[in-house]
């Protein structure tokens, strides 16, 4: 659900949260349990059940300048009024300044998209596209299980996105795909690591063909 048609620039409440970059269309389950942000997430539960999710940044203490809009599919109340949500990304947005920093952050922020592409990204969408499937193959063959990659989008900004967030364990480089604005730079990125990623995997593939003769 786009956000494009709101006003371009509105207060949202703001969930930092360490090792986590949220990519439009992506899950995120949470469980809430500081008594400050399940204040934070009453508060949105009763407005639009929106919030927005920002990387926090251990090195500098703050919170990342871009993150995405999170909207709240699922609430579930547990006993000592903790809440176990599932959230999905929305749209992206870039913190203009703060309006306040307690009991939870607020901030002022503006949407952001990427550019219209100039050209026509199907040769790249095709190739993440095979890459991706190649790399589940090789991890499931390395771990002996089947997994299940669901049907991918054939939308380039939507497949960057979910390819994006689906490197788990590397969110400072998720937060840089984040933040890109070239839906062409962001697959060739993306492309870059699954390949790195891909020939990993076949390294350790072949190590443990080798080993099990």
């Amino acid at each position: 659900m786009s956000l494009s048609s709101s006003l371009a620039v509105q207060e949202l409440p703001i969930f930092p949260l360490p090792e986590v970059v949220l990519f439009p269309g992506r899950p995120l389950p949470l469980h809430i349990f500081e008594p400050r942000y399940r204040m934070m997430i009453n508060t949105v539960l009763d407005r639009d059940r929106r919030f927005g999710v920002l990387l926090w940044d251990a090195q500098t203490n703050q919170p990342s300048r871009v993150g995405a809009c999170a909207e709240i599919m699922e609430v579930e109340r547990l006993s000592d009024d903790r809440i176990n949500i599932l959230a999905v990304g929305q749209q992206r947005f870039q913190v203009l300044d703060y309006i306040r920093t307690k009991p939870y952050r607020v901030g002022l922020i503006e949407w952001i998209d990427d550019e219209p592409p100039v050209e026509d990204l199907d040769a790249v969408v095709l190739e993440a596209k095979q890459l991706l499937k190649e790399v589940v193959r090789l991890s499931a063959k390395l771990m002996d299980r089947s997994i299940d990659l669901p049907t991918l989008p054939d939308n380039p900004r939507e497949l960057s996105h979910w390819i994006g967030g689906s490197f788990y364990g590397a969110s400072d480089e998720q937060q840089a795909l984040l933040e890109m604005r070239d839906t062409k730079k962001r697959l060739e990125r993306e492309i870059d690591i699954l390949q790195t990623t891909l020939k990993h995997l076949a390294a350790r593939t072949v190590l443990k063909d080798t080993l099990s003769e």
